[in-house]
């Protein structure tokens, strides 16, 4: 496709295509109800936060629905990388893209990168946003992140929808070889191993090249300080000491990039519901909003109506 077609046109389907996709009205039935009912939420626009560690956030508030929708990016990206999903949520949710410590906007004076501390910033941007109800929505690492931050945000969490990610639950974390043979490559050359990751692994045979390069690029500019220090926490958890605390819905959507076992993961997750977007890569939600929308509308919609009985 071209980098038309990819950064701008399906920009500007999104819109139409979420409202085929949410039925009679264009309007999901529980999100309308209860932001009808006049439910409190957060003011729209860009806002701060400090976390413990004092670290500065960055997160940007959208729409006044119910319940609010924090999106949590994966590994090196940024609040941007959502940027095809606010037009399409924004009529229906408090939609919140936040960006994580020493991601996009936000500081980077941070010494211990664990999983933990993001799950922290997470849960101090949730209690900056006043509505009752909570869905976290979070992309690969983003997803880890949203299961850990469940347990300190409590009761107002509805349910986690997981873009492609969790693969891993159920089976043991890595060994300290293996994750030192994994580390090796970003130790060695971090821009050239994260640019080589992305082409070679997180796309399909045939994605929009530009896109491509648009992403790994962008990634590969993290600052290694912290990027290696996170990956190493990440590959290291391990789920299940974060998959007991949790007692939501969890949704997914997947790509068919690896096979997903929905079986396995529910031995961990009880309540998890699997969707998978064929012909897809690691990052669906900008390679085919267009098809990726209506799923994430429908899994709002499904936890929003769950959040409210």
């Amino acid at each position: 496709m071209s980098k038309v077609r990819t950064m701008q046109r399906l920009w500007l389907a999104v819109g139409a295509i979420a409202l085929a996709a949410c039925g009679q009205g264009g309007k999901p039935a529980a999100p309308a109800a209860a932001a009808a009912a006049g439910t409190a939420a957060a003011a729209e626009g860009p806002r701060i936060a400090t976390s413990d560690d004092l670290v500065h956030l960055e997160y940007q508030v959208y729409g006044q629905g119910e319940p609010a929708v924090l999106l949590i990016h994966g590994w090196c990206g940024n609040a941007a990388y959502w940027h095809a999903q606010i037009e399409a949520l924004r009529p229906y949710y408090t939609v919140v893209a936040l960006d994580l410590a020493g991601h996009g906007a936000s500081g980077a004076n941070r010494t211990d990168w664990s999983i933990a501390n993001y799950a922290g910033d997470v849960a101090l941007i949730a209690r900056q946003i006043p509505n009752a109800h909570l869905v976290l929505v979070g992309h690969s690492m983003g997803a880890t992140v949203a299961l850990a931050a469940v347990p300190r945000i409590g009761e107002r969490v509805i349910g986690v929808v997981a873009v492609d990610a969790l693969r891993s639950v159920g089976l043991p974390p890595a060994t300290p070889r293996e994750i030192a043979s994994r580390i090796a490559p970003f130790r060695a050359d971090f821009v050239g191993a994260t640019r080589s990751l992305v082409s070679d692994k997180l796309f399909e045979p045939g994605a929009d090249p530009l896109l491509v390069q648009k992403v790994a690029y962008d990634m590969s500019l993290r600052p290694p300080a912290m990027a290696i220090p996170t990956l190493e926490k990440l590959l290291a958890l391990d789920l299940t000491s974060i998959t007991a605390a949790v007692h939501v819905p969890v949704y997914a959507i997947n790509s068919d990039l690896a096979p997903t076992d929905a079986q396995r993961i529910r031995q961990s997750l009880p309540d998890f519901t699997l969707d998978v977007l064929p012909h897809t890569g690691h990052f669906l939600m900008l390679e085919a909003p267009q098809r990726f929308n209506p799923l994430l509308l429908k899994d709002l919609a499904a936890l929003a109506a769950r959040g409210a009985r």
